[in-house]
């Protein structure tokens, strides 16, 4: 097989204007490394040049692969598609608006490099809004105390892991992924490095508050049955209050011959209730609605085409 021993995943839509400076910079990277490498462009679904402009680098970047997906699938399919292609000893996420700095990888792989399976970058001195910051920082930390586990804080898929990491990411078979809790749920030697989080190159972020929802709850559905023991928890709580107000009724109206409360308190703790009620039958639908996607077992992504890799297929023939 192919003796590579850097292979980088980068998903993008709709980047046309920063895949020139980020090639430029990760080649200089690659450059002051050394060894051999691929770098594996995931076209999730762009609908501007992207992919073009992909080709066109190509002949400036040999070692430069392009998996061209049906349409978007969104952000963690893409990388799962780029590693499912990639045949490095070690591979390499990051994202490709350059918030992940090509600049950081000496760090991380030095790390790799004495001995550590995996190696995440742990980010500081992000760049985004306050009001993004606080529910990014608020969302690890909810996210920590409701997990199993030991995810990280504040690390999310910028990375390096080693082969043997990234086929037992492959062979977990879940339709709803979270690619830092999957690298935290497969083990092995880890460690984290500070990294600073860099503004956007171009344009505004993809990803939407509504996207960056989904995915917190991936983060924490996907691995923890907390939420549903909180509800039994909380249901047990109301039963006992609940109880604990009807006796006081009882109490105020036949033996001391009060009323108790009026319509207004009866009227508000009926919309109350209900919608802690909905609540609930949210929490408990995104269970099962996982279980619906789950048992469906539709492909996670299509490709259209993929371009770079037929190179790899004719030097594995020639060296057999």
């Amino acid at each position: 097989m192919n003796d590579i021993d850097f292979s980088v995943v980068i998903p993008i839509f709709n980047e046309q204007n920063t895949i020139s400076e980020l090639l430029s910079r990760l080649n200089t990277v690659i450059h002051q490394i050394g060894g051999s490498w691929e770098v594996i462009y995931v076209n999730d679904g762009s609908t501007d040049n992207s992919l073009d402009t992909l080709k066109e680098h190509r002949l400036h970047y040999p070692y430069l692969r392009i998996v061209d997906l049906s349409r978007n699938f969104g952000h963690q399919p893409a990388l799962m598609a780029g590693l499912q292609r990639s045949s490095g000893r070690a591979v390499i996420l990051m994202d490709g608006d350059l918030q992940d700095s090509p600049e950081a990888l000496p760090r991380l792989i030095a790390k790799w490099r004495e001995g550590y399976d995996v190696v995440y970058a742990i980010r500081v001195k992000r760049k985004e809004s306050l009001f993004k910051r606080a529910l990014f920082y608020a969302f690890y930390r909810v996210q920590r105390t409701l997990i199993r586990g030991a995810i990280p804080l504040d690390a999310g898929n910028f990375s390096i892991m080693s082969r043997t990491v990234a086929k037992v990411i492959l062979a977990m078979p879940e339709q709803n992924r979270y690619f830092p809790g999957l690298r935290a749920y497969a083990g092995f030697r880890q460690t984290g490095v500070e990294v600073e989080r860099n503004p956007r190159f171009h344009g505004k972020p993809r990803v939407t508050l509504l996207g960056l929802t989904k995915l917190a709850m991936d983060g924490i559905f996907s691995f923890s049955t907390i939420p549903l023991r909180f509800l039994f928890v909380l249901g047990i709580a109301i039963s006992f209050l609940s109880l604990a107000v009807a006796l006081t009724g009882i109490y105020m109206r036949y033996l001391l011959g009060r009323p108790f409360l009026g319509w207004q308190f009866g009227l508000t703790t009926i919309f109350f209730f209900s919608g802690v009620q909905l609540i609930c039958i949210g929490i408990i639908g995104e269970y099962v609605g996982r279980i619906y996607e789950e048992v469906k077992r539709r492909p996670y992504y299509i490709e259209r085409k993929a371009i770079g890799f037929e190179e790899l297929a004719n030097e594995c023939e020639h060296d057999q």
